[in-house]
């Protein structure tokens, strides 16, 4: 059996249930602890090629000194970057900040865009975090791909596809609505936990029933 449109609803449910008591991917913790769309767009800067138990803390660290983009600009590089580390990249990283806030006050009246196509003309911004920023920020439907949406939707079954921005582009076709702000959170969680990408916990996943496990060699 694999995933269907005939059965995404179901594989949903149980994926749900079965991520009770698990922990949140760290833009989503961001997202509803402070629901603001410029504090989930930073974490998201953060968060590429980080893993979440680095980009929560330097988030919390960071958004304790500034957390609106005037005030950001008002940091100096070195307090950014002091903050942030030992995320990936932070010399970088604290760059593209520092320019999405002046973009934010220049060319978007204070205001983080609500649309895909604008957050895509900010430098360092790209489709992974232009659609969290919906999703998690505003609450809009948008489909977020990342290494676990990418893997664990080809490894189900659901789609057929070789890069993540294809990926995104058939679950936009496929994926019924109503599921896609919550999809890449449950598959992030569940990429972390159970649908490891090497050696994949298949004794323990509540969804096993319905994937063909494509791709998977080693298990446990």
């Amino acid at each position: 059996m694999i995933v269907s449109s005939q059965n995404i609803d179901q594989v949903i449910a149980i994926l749900k249930r079965e991520m009770r008591g698990l922990p949140d991917p760290s833009v989503t913790l961001v997202g509803k602890k402070w629901k603001d769309p410029f504090l989930v767009l930073i974490s998201c800067i953060l968060s590429l090629r980080t893993k979440d138990e680095t980009t929560l803390p330097a988030s919390e660290r960071l958004f304790r000194l500034a957390h609106t983009p005037q005030a950001m600009l008002k940091l100096e590089a070195p307090d950014i970057e002091k903050a942030i580390y030992p995320v990936g990249f932070y010399r970088t990283k604290t760059r593209v900040i520092l320019g999405i806030c002046r973009d934010i006050l220049e060319k978007f009246n204070g205001r983080v865009p609500n649309d895909i196509d604008t957050l895509l003309t900010m430098k360092g911004v790209g489709r992974k975090t232009a659609n969290l920023v919906l999703t998690e920020g505003f609450g809009l439907p948008g489909i977020c791909v990342d290494t676990h949406v990418h893997r664990i939707s080809n490894r189900l079954g659901y789609v057929r596809t070789k890069t993540p921005y294809d990926t995104e582009m058939m679950l936009r076709k496929k994926l019924p609505p109503g599921h896609w702000i919550d999809y890449n959170a449950l598959l992030v969680t569940w990429g972390q936990n159970i649908c490891k990408p090497i050696s994949p916990l298949c004794s323990r996943c509540g969804i096993r029933a319905f994937c063909p496990r494509k791709g998977v060699g080693k298990s446990r």
